[in-house]
């Protein structure tokens, strides 16, 4: 039970420092929804199928964002013009 809430906080936080850096103007507003939608779910059972579904679609998101990290984008060398994005035919299927 722990190590999967762990789980959870860590997968939290990372949503949360991808939003920081992710190219939107809406950025904030993405970040403040993350926060909500976890401050909503935290008394949720972490081993229930709807729980596993919604982290599931959390990883998804985090996903998305890091596809935007310009660190990551050019392998460590941010003056790096080499860029590669590659996106999924249907990333969130409505349930």
């Amino acid at each position: 039970m722990a190590s999967q809430s762990t789980e959870i906080l860590h997968l939290y936080r990372r949503l949360l420092r991808s939003c920081a850096t992710y190219p939107s103007k809406n950025r904030w507003g993405i970040y403040e929804a993350i926060r909500e939608e976890f401050r909503d779910n935290r008394a949720m059972n972490p081993d229930d199928p709807k729980t596993q579904k919604q982290i599931q679609v959390a990883y998804k998101g985090l996903g998305q964002l890091r596809m935007y990290d310009t660190v990551q984008l050019s392998k460590g060398n941010p003056e790096s013009p080499n860029w590669e994005v590659t996106l999924e035919q249907n990333p969130m299927p409505k349930p």
